[in-house]
């Protein structure tokens, strides 16, 4: 089979193809013919590791956590799934050496999901890592609620910081679904569209002086959860405008590794800072997670592609490092890799 390696950290050009024998899944795994495998910002920060020449935690790691396909094998235990079965997967390569940037990947069962009937494998390759992250970022509440399904944010305001990312995209989709209010911030005219057809009901734009003024005139009693991808740049502006007793889940460092807090206002205020990270967040907010997102695709309230606010940009299998790339670039929406027709 066709996979893409790197045997050492470093930029994009570690990256090579080469033919590898299909492994045999072991007791408790799936071995699943990849269609579609996702790229995220996490899968280049992995390969690059901080700089060249680190040593890895296996010989040879076969990059990207997220991917959709078809099941192909199953090992001894296995009941939940069939071969056959399409599926899509998350954390592919955590704690392994096999990433989805391959032909056939073996993985844990309980990281391979069953697609509903109806869905696409763009959209079960963007699932994952942004749609896991933003569950989590929407259920770590202080009152709750702990699972999505829809009312299940009913009357609370969700504000969204880089609302025409994956995450945010998810994160606007996955409150929608769950009937919040969704106020997402943006920084040009084209990710407010994008922000919009992701299905957002207001758009604020930075940088804006008078961004917190324009926050609460939208949400006058204060947001209810924040998903924070830069608290660096917002942490003050997350505490004038969140509710008592809301939420601010930040999963990623944008814009810098360290961030104050207004105290006195945080505490008077009763703010959770939540700070999350799917590697270390638990088996049972994962699974958690795969069921809600499961349910959400059936609703038909996850799409993808540029009417949904989210742009495809497909490379080949042999273009992993140019896609890796793009996503290190900035590239807007979601960039996947076409590894094989779905129906080889």
């Amino acid at each position: 089979m066709k996979a893409i390696v790197y045997s050492a950290t470093g930029p994009s050009s570690v990256l090579s193809q080469v033919e590898r024998e299909v492994a045999q899944p072991g007791p408790g795994e799936v071995r699943v013919r990849v269609v579609a495998s996702g790229v995220n910002p996490t899968d280049w920060k992995a390969r690059d590791g901080g700089g060249a020449g680190s040593l890895l935690g296996f010989p040879e790691v076969v990059p990207n956590q997220d991917g959709a396909g078809v099941v192909d094998a199953l090992g001894d235990g296995v009941d939940t799934l069939a071969v056959g079965d399409r599926v899509w997967v998350y954390l592919a390569a955590h704690n392994r050496p096999t990433g989805t940037a391959q032909e056939f990947t073996v993985l844990p069962a309980d990281r391979v999901v069953a697609l509903p009937d109806g869905i696409d494998f763009d959209v079960a390759a963007s699932l994952g890592v942004p749609a896991m992250t933003a569950h989590r970022a929407l259920t770590v509440h202080e009152h709750g609620p702990a699972r999505l399904s829809p009312e299940a944010l009913a009357g609370r305001t969700v504000l969204v910081h880089g609302g025409a990312g994956a995450v945010g995209h998810a994160a606007i989709q996955l409150s929608v679904w769950a009937g919040a209010t969704v106020i997402t911030s943006v920084s040009s005219d084209e990710k407010e569209a994008l922000a919009l057809a992701a299905g957002a009901h207001h758009v604020v734009r930075y940088p804006d002086a008078s961004l917190a003024e324009r926050i609460r005139e939208l949400a006058p009693n204060g947001v209810d959860h924040i998903v924070e991808v830069s608290p660096t740049q917002n942490a003050a502006l997350d505490v004038e405008v969140i509710a008592n007793h809301g939420s601010i889940a930040y999963y990623a460092n944008n814009n810098g590794d360290d961030f104050t807090v207004p105290i006195i206002a945080s505490f008077a205020k009763n703010v959770r800072w939540q700070g999350l990270l799917l590697y270390t967040v638990g088996p049972d907010a994962l699974h958690a997670a795969a069921e809600d997102v499961t349910a959400a695709l059936v609703d038909g309230a996850l799409p993808v592609g540029e009417p949904a606010g989210l742009p495809i940009t497909w490379f080949p299998l042999e273009e992993t490092a140019q896609a890796h790339d793009a996503v290190e670039g900035g590239a807007v929406g979601k960039v996947l890799i076409r590894v094989a027709d779905e129906n080889a």
